[in-house]
């Protein structure tokens, strides 16, 4: 079991490696074309999310690396809403350096940068919990619960960014700019959250 630990430990830090330096051309590459069952088994799984198309499209690309396990689909999942939300929260902090926001723009860029750096925080502790330990048992319970709770967490903190976008004194084309960032970051985690949710059922 250890053994198999290290293993897992070794794959997910190499996928939060890879999406971290290559964030920007994972998303605009065109999905490798897989057939047979690992697609089939991305294909259920993303049936099982809010966002099927879009976690198709993205996933598929990843289904040999994933090889049909529940583990590292989460793992992944979780790594790519990591640095999605990351890349979000960057792009933000430089936006709020622009001259010419009014007040409440700026405003609602610090609170979207405060909740977005929580999420990451949460998320990036999630990977971790879930990189280290095996399935099974009263421990795995209680870690998964553990990262169902951050997860979630991450979730609301999204909604509370948005949040803070409303209102008529903000600028329609920079809320719809703030937002479609947050959207995207939301949805990814929303995602990586039915999948750990599945990884947890399969092993009650």
């Amino acid at each position: 079991m250890a053994a198999a630990g290290s293993y897992f430990s070794i794959i997910a830090l190499i996928i939060l490696i890879q999406l971290a330096t290559n964030l920007n051309s994972c998303t605009a590459a065109t999905p490798i074309r897989h057939s047979g069952r690992n697609t089939r088994f991305i294909r259920t799984s993303c049936r099982t999310t809010l966002q099927p198309s879009l976690c198709f499209v993205t996933f598929s690309r990843y289904a040999t690396r994933i090889r049909g396990s529940p583990r590292l689909l989460a793992t992944t999942a979780l790594s790519l809403a990591f640095n999605t939300t990351r890349f979000a929260t960057k792009s933000m902090i430089t936006l709020s350096k622009r001259h010419g926001l009014k007040r409440r723009e700026a405003a609602a860029l610090r609170v979207c940068v405060e909740e977005l750096g929580d999420s990451i925080d949460e998320l990036k502790d999630s990977i971790g919990k879930l990189s280290r330990h095996g399935a099974g048992g009263s421990t795995f319970r209680s870690q998964m619960s553990d990262i169902q709770t951050w997860v979630s967490a991450a979730l609301t903190d999204d909604d509370t960014c948005m949040d803070g976008l409303s209102g008529k004194s903000i600028n329609r084309k920079f809320r719809s700019r703030v937002r479609r960032r947050v959207v995207k970051v939301a949805h990814l985690t929303s995602i990586a959250l039915a999948f750990v949710n599945r990884y947890a059922a399969t092993h009650k």
